[in-house]
């Protein structure tokens, strides 16, 4: 009843004055220093961004990789370059400062773009399964049924999927009561699940509608995948070579591996009816989607992919040779203005 009442007064004061900022708790305490944790995640960050622009730049230069599968694996790398800018940047400067302090603002959305984003990778993923599914089993069919105008199409809806899926919960966690100002946020982001924690108002009703959305969305696009590949392998063990069978399954164990990864953590993560009640282990699963699986993605879909590999070579050809011809002429420029 005490707590009920406090709840109350606390919301009644936070209408007065609403809160202007939150406190990020970070990383719980590990064995490790600040400086220690500031260089692995920033370095994290770096090798992510550089696989992932590595992959977007050479599908887009080279005229191999501009079919579906890489368009698609494009925007992928995309979204996971957007994904982990929202997050380790803001908690590299925590690790430097010693208050851990964001906007209300600022938190929202944060919390805003990390859902939309995922939300649309979740769709992408479930895309290209069905792409890989229309390749494999319908060959004959595929160049039509994906072809450049439709492949647009679909990327489109998987972001415009993502960003107006999470509109609504996002406004309606922005006009939530919070109990008092610079409560703090246990986590290193501004995840669901620790938002709610703070509220001074009953959130079962937002929980509930958070679970219903993040069951349609990871949910619905896993079954999408699953039901992909149920058709691949049928397809796949009908092929009488093993070099066939072999290749068919070459172009889907990179895909795989990244569903794998991604599903798993978000389902632990997100397809619960209370996200409040256990926040305490939240942060480690939370890794795995933010951190691990961008790093892991450009290795996977490029060290497995002979394409990808030699398209990677012959553009780092080309930028040395372009930087080479460049000093040469530096030089000769110079030797003329020095006569």
């Amino acid at each position: 009843m005490k707590r009920t009442e406090g709840k109350v007064m606390a919301s009644a004061g936070n209408k007065s004055g609403a809160v202007t900022e939150f406190i990020l708790a970070g990383v719980p305490n590990l064995n490790s220093t600040k400086a220690e944790l500031f260089s692995i995640f920033l370095l994290v960050y770096l090798v992510t961004l550089t696989g992932n622009m590595l992959i977007v730049g050479v599908v887009g230069a080279d005229t191999r990789l501009q079919t579906p599968m890489y368009f698609f694996l494009g925007n992928l790398s995309c979204l996971e370059i957007l994904l982990t800018s929202i997050i380790i940047p803001k908690m590299l400067s925590n690790f430097l400062s010693r208050q851990h302090t964001i906007s209300f603002a600022a938190c929202i959305t944060q919390f805003y773009f990390y859902f939309f984003l995922g939300a649309s990778e979740f769709l992408l993923l479930a895309i290209m399964s069905v792409d890989r599914y229309l390749a494999i089993c319908h060959p004959l069919h595929y160049p039509l049924l994906m072809n450049g105008t439709v492949c647009f199409q679909v990327a489109l809806a998987c972001w415009l999927g993502g960003l107006l899926s999470v509109l609504g919960p996002t406004v309606a966690v922005s006009l939530l009561p919070f109990c008092e100002q610079d409560a703090v946020v246990q986590h290193f982001f501004c995840d669901s699940g620790p938002l709610l924690r703070l509220a001074c108002t009953n959130t079962k009703k937002l929980e509930e509608t958070d679970f219903i959305l993040a069951s349609l969305v990871i949910v619905s696009s896993l079954m999408i995948t699953a039901v992909s590949y149920g058709h691949i392998v049928l397809a796949v063990l009908r092929i009488p070579s093993a070099s066939g069978r072999q290749k068919a399954f070459s172009t889907c164990t990179s895909h795989l591996m990244v569903v794998t990864l991604f599903y798993g953590s978000a389902i632990f993560l997100y397809v619960r009816p209370s996200q409040s009640d256990s926040v305490d282990t939240n942060w480690a699963v939370t890794v795995v989607t933010t951190f691990v699986t961008p790093l892991l993605n450009p290795f996977i879909y490029a060290l497995r992919n002979d394409q990808v590999k030699e398209a990677l070579k012959d553009l780092l050809k080309k930028v040395v040779a372009g930087f080479w011809g460049d000093f040469l002429l530096a030089k000769s420029f110079n030797k003329k203005t020095t006569r």
